[in-house]
């Protein structure tokens, strides 16, 4: 679909990239095409196909930049079969910001393209709708539990119905996660610090691990005042806007950010803290989300300078190291996110280190994505299910009691994966999923 605007490409037959929400060129035209990213991307490992890789997406924006390509289906296929993991910036000698540059073709896409109905419904009702308020979600997560206990699952499977609905159904329902009971809810909340006060933090209940992962967020609040911290779940505050930054919806993800800002600084905090990888990185970014507005984005650099991801938040305040022991075998799994974005790798091996009887074992291709990555695994479903898969057979390797990690879209992953790779191979499945601060709660509470 060509736009109305009368921007014109060099060829006068197509718009290229334009708006406040454009590529930067001088992102766009530091690729080199070298080919170091090609091992380092998950997509391009799994396909073998150029258009696949980082370094093709990036041809693709030039061609679609510079007119020389239109903006079709399949363009824009290969764009939404990225995961943004961003493990390509990591193998970088030319310091690409792909993950920015990705952010901003997507946000061109939604400008510019139309989708199929069912997907622009389902982004409606997703990004701009549940995401953007926490009482509908927990609305949502409800009817969900409902429709997961009262049977009308079962009616739906056994009638047949799930066939009758658009989409791959069958598998989404099969996908569904376990709910928490009760949900994380960020009301004022303050929980005091034990012993001497160390620091005041804000804390994120984020959206989708406020439901799905309350437990640990609940046993993250316990780690923490455990360790000298006064945890504030701040009132007002809701998504992080990171899903809707990597959709390519950046206006409302901007509409998130300052209710965020807003909330955590208004208890003037001396660290704000993550428990999610994923939603760690995008408060990291609020400086580079806001930074056309003016009347935020002083206190959005203030924000991306407190955040902390949980676990290096406890290195910063010294965090005690448990007395008794947990007798088991972990491997850990490194979220994208955390490793790839936030550049944290040791935190979380320090404190899984820390716990007596805990044996540590290095999980094979850490840096490969499980293929989660968001709402990768509804919308790529295909390709997210063989990264699970490939992720799930490195951890039965390790023969590891548990897989430990840092984030909900991982963790959900990694669970569907290996329930899944269990049934394909008529086993019994061994394997827990864990937070780190999961077990290092676990080791407290011996105590």
């Amino acid at each position: 679909m060509m736009p109305s605007d009368q921007h014109v490409g060099p060829t006068g037959t197509f718009p290229g990239f334009f708006g406040p929400h454009a590529p930067h060129e001088s992102d766009l035209y530091k690729c080199v095409h070298c080919g170091f990213c090609l091992q380092a991307c998950p997509t391009y490992l799994e396909t073998g196909l150029e258009a696949e890789s980082p370094r093709g997406r990036i041809a693709l924006m030039k061609a679609v930049n510079e007119g020389r390509l239109e903006m079709t289906p399949s363009v824009v296929g290969h764009w939404d079969m990225c995961l943004q993991c961003r493990a390509c910036e990591l193998a970088c000698p030319s310091g690409v910001e792909y993950g920015k540059l990705m952010e901003a073709t997507r946000s061109q896409v939604e400008q510019q393209t139309r989708r199929s109905f069912t997907q622009r419904t389902a982004r409606s009702i997703g990004y701009n709708t549940l995401l953007k308020s926490p009482t509908k979600l927990r609305m949502a997560g409800t009817a969900l539990k409902l429709y997961k206990k009262t049977g009308l699952r079962t009616i739906a499977r056994g009638t047949g119905l799930l066939k009758l609905l658009p989409g791959d159904a069958e598998l989404a329902d099969e996908y569904l996660p376990e709910l928490s009971q009760n949900f994380f809810v960020g009301k004022g909340q303050v929980h005091p610090a034990q012993g001497v006060r160390k620091a005041r933090v804000a804390m994120l209940a984020g959206c989708v691990m406020a439901l799905t992962h309350a437990e640990t967020l609940e046993a993250a609040v316990r780690v923490m005042t455990r360790n000298g911290l006064e945890v504030h779940v701040t009132a007002g505050q809701g998504c992080c806007g990171a899903l809707n930054t990597h959709a390519g919806e950046p206006d409302s993800a901007a509409q998130m950010a300052r209710k965020n800002i807003d909330s955590f600084l208004a208890i003037n905090p001396d660290a704000i803290v993550s428990a999610s990888a994923g939603c760690g990185a995008a408060m990291k970014d609020y400086e580079e989300l806001l930074r056309d507005d003016s009347e935020y984005v002083v206190r959005a650099a203030r924000v991306a300078e407190l955040t902390r991801d949980v676990h290096e938040l406890l290195l910063e305040y010294d965090f005690t190291p448990p007395v008794k022991g947990l007798d088991i075998t972990v491997t850990y799994q490194d979220p994208c996110h955390l490793v790839n974005v936030q550049r944290i790798t040791e935190a979380p091996r320090t404190i899984l280190k820390s716990i007596p009887g805990l044996k540590l074992i290095e999980l094979g291709e850490p840096a490969v994505c499980c293929g989660s990555a968001g709402t990768y695994s509804i919308t790529q479903r295909e390709m997210s299910a063989q990264l699970g898969r490939r992720k799930a057979r490195k951890v039965i390797a390790t023969q590891a009691e548990t897989v430990a990690t840092a984030n909900p879209g991982c963790a959900m992953q990694l669970d569907f994966a290996l329930t899944q790779l269990a049934k394909e191979n008529q086993t019994a499945r061994t394997t827990k999923v864990r937070y780190v601060v999961d077990l290092l709660d676990a080791a407290y509470s011996l105590e």
